[in-house]
């Protein structure tokens, strides 16, 4: 499970968001659970997204289909991680108004102040 932090001024319609970047990046229409969307796509076999503390954050949990290399030839399988990445990245720089550099480097602050 990952939690992300959400850049000020992002705050504002979040749940909104959070919905409509899966509708737009992952293309599926997700099941909500009181505020718990979940999918299933590409190489994920699960994801799903939620708020943190005080809508603060994203709180985002993926289980991988490790099955695709067993169904798959290894290129295919490949392109399909590959994409999923993608659009696991483009969502979450939607949802967090944070690119993945940025995320990156607010993990790793996170994980000095935390020592």
């Amino acid at each position: 499970m990952q939690e992300y932090p959400i850049k000020r001024g992002f705050k504002e319609g979040l749940k909104e968001r959070m919905y409509e970047g899966i509708e737009e990046y992952f293309g599926l229409k997700p099941e909500d659970n009181d505020g718990v969307l979940t999918i299933s796509s590409g190489a994920f076999k699960k994801m799903t997204v939620s708020l943190g503390d005080k809508e603060k954050a994203l709180v985002v949990d993926t289980e991988s289909d490790i099955s695709l290399y067993d169904n798959l030839p290894e290129e295919e399988a490949d392109r399909i991680v590959l994409e999923t990445s993608r659009k696991y990245n483009k969502y979450l720089e939607f949802v967090t108004g944070y690119n993945t550099k940025e995320r990156k480097k607010k993990a790793t602050d996170a994980a000095k102040k935390s020592k």
